[in-house]
């Protein structure tokens, strides 16, 4: 059934961004709960396809992932902010589309090029600093991706302490990233640690939590699994100075190491929460920052890392809280990683500064009393919009013309129902435009890039009409 006129108005205020920005300042619900500040623990993984893990069916088993989800809720309509890595990463960080940080495409290791110079500004606000102003330690292991410069580390952007790498990937065992510089930090100054990378940021979020189990802490780790280079703990380095030449991996069985690598980390951190008697104060959650890539399954999605299809973006995600979470749920509640921010300013009791927005809507009444989140808008990269159950894919390499999906019924966007709901199509299609229009106004600017340098193409959102 067709869907009638609406007037841009109309099509504004449903875009959600308005309601959200109403959603967190001033609420306590941890207060109201008459429960103790929550700690947090968010585990990223990296190019992690929907149907890679046993949770979601896949291909690798993933026993502590599978306990994590039997004791708490998996989501199955998850989605990252972005398509691929700087840009959901800086979404998450800030609650807030990538787009109005500045950040709307992946930030390259190569110097070469305009976008390697730029980075998450520290004027943007990140769940980090609010969590610090409500008396948080806040942590991060792992991979940064958000600027290579000093002026762009976590510890200008609220963090407490960071160990891992600023680059999109490194050398797993050698630490080197592709552009050939080593890659290994402790804060602001580069460091030597032996070891495989996926075991050393497990190692240093477990000891983070000991450190800081008698505080509210928040725990952010960003593992580099299961993106390339292909290397299990055993595998020799393919760059830096002792690098393996000519070596052609068993890219399947490689994965595998690297998804089961990550998994035992998940069940060691989770382990060492509930041995220091945080379990019931410790809210954890798990999702992959886009979808994967070749070596990975999405499975049943179309696409893939990169595309705006379902497979780039709907991602395998679940929340732990033992206590507060009823324990072996399943969820197909909308929701989307620009969530996470408010979620834990909430339970937090953590205020948003005056005049300052967020796009995500707090979880906490779906987390802890399975209250639905209600028919949501959410866009990706100027391209793609969900309303409800439809998706509207404007632009996408060998689409003709816009395509448009019922979701409910079609998770693999497989039937194109665009010629049977013009009217569906035009007012989404103007939502999609109306929201262009909305992140561009007072977007954060980069810094010009130094002279000489390139600029990259293909690294901005399509300008509204386009």
């Amino acid at each position: 059934m067709g869907v009638g006129k609406v007037s841009r108005r109309e099509v504004l205020g449903r875009l959600g961004l308005a309601a959200a920005a109403t959603a967190v300042p001033g609420l306590l619900r941890g207060g109201e709960r008459g429960m103790d500040k929550p700690n947090f623990v968010i585990i990223l993984a990296d190019d992690m396809g929907y149907g890679d893990s046993s949770v979601y069916d896949g291909w690798i088993h993933t026993p502590h992932m599978e306990r994590m989800a039997a004791e708490g809720v998996k989501f199955t309509d998850f989605h990252s902010s972005g398509v691929v890595c700087s840009p959901t990463r800086a979404g998450l960080l800030t609650g807030r589309y990538q787009e109005r940080a500045g950040i709307p495409g992946v930030i390259n290791a190569d110097p070469k090029l305009a976008v390697h110079h730029t980075g998450l500004q520290t004027s943007e606000v990140t769940f980090a600093k609010l969590l610090k102003q409500a008396g948080y330690t806040c942590g991060i292991f792992g991979k940064w991706h958000l600027g290579y410069h000093k002026r762009y580390n976590p510890l200008h952007h609220g963090f407490d302490r960071f160990r891992g790498f600023v680059s999109g990937n490194i050398d797993y065992i050698s630490h080197y990233d592709r552009m050939g510089t080593h890659d290994w930090w402790e804060g602001l100054e580069h460091v030597e640690e032996e070891g495989y990378s996926t075991h050393l940021i497990t190692k240093h979020a477990v000891e983070f939590i000991e450190v800081n189990k008698a505080r509210p802490f928040c725990l952010y780790v960003p593992h580099e699994a299961v993106h390339t280079p292909l290397q299990g703990p055993k595998d020799p380095p393919v760059r830096g100075p002792n690098r393996v030449k000519g070596r052609k991996p068993d890219a399947k069985a490689a994965y595998r190491q690297m998804m089961q690598a990550m998994d035992d980390g998940i069940g060691e951190v989770m382990a060492a929460v509930r041995r220091l008697g945080l379990a019931e104060r410790t809210l954890v959650f798990f999702f992959s920052d886009n979808g994967g890539a070749r070596h990975g399954s999405n499975a049943p999605l179309r696409g893939h890392k990169g595309t705006v299809w379902e497979g780039g973006h709907r991602e395998p995600a679940i929340a732990w809280w033992p206590g507060r979470i009823k324990p072996g749920t399943t969820t197909d509640q909308l929701a989307i990683s620009l969530d996470l921010m408010p979620t834990m300013l909430e339970l937090a009791g953590a205020r948003v500064p005056p005049g300052h927005t967020l796009d995500g809507v707090s979880l906490a009444p779906l987390l802890l009393d399975g209250k639905p989140l209600g028919r949501r808008q959410l866009f990706w990269r100027g391209q793609a919009m969900r309303d409800g159950p439809w998706k509207l894919v404007a632009r996408e390499r060998g689409l003709k013309g816009p395509g448009l999906y019922d979701l409910s019924k079609d998770i693999g966007e497989k039937t194109n129902l665009a010629d049977r709901h013009p009217a569906r199509v035009q007012q989404m299609l103007f939502a999609l435009d109306a929201w262009k229009a909305d992140v561009a106004k007072g977007a954060t600017k980069q810094p010009p890039p130094p002279p000489g340098v390139a600029q990259r193409r293909g690294n901005r959102m399509p300008r509204p009409g386009r």
